[in-house]
């Protein structure tokens, strides 16, 4: 899954559970960047490029949320 998909996702899984979400592209170095979900946070990093596996469960470990929650 690439970064942008996974960004998808997580902005859809939000929408459905009512709760806000928010992608900043600004807040990171370089192609990094910060998304948002509630009162939880995750760095993206270059989200053209594919997520290696532990960084994906790791981001959503930081999100709060399983494989379940954004399928």
């Amino acid at each position: 899954m690439r970064g942008n998909e996974f960004i998808r996702k997580i902005q859809k899984h939000a929408k459905a559970a009512g709760i806000a979400c928010e992608w900043r592209p600004d807040r990171g170095k370089g192609s990094h960047g910060l998304l948002i979900l509630g009162d939880r946070r995750t760095v993206v990093r270059n989200p053209k490029d594919e997520l290696k596996t532990g960084t994906y469960h790791a981001m959503l470990k930081q999100l709060g949320l399983t494989e379940r929650d954004i399928r």
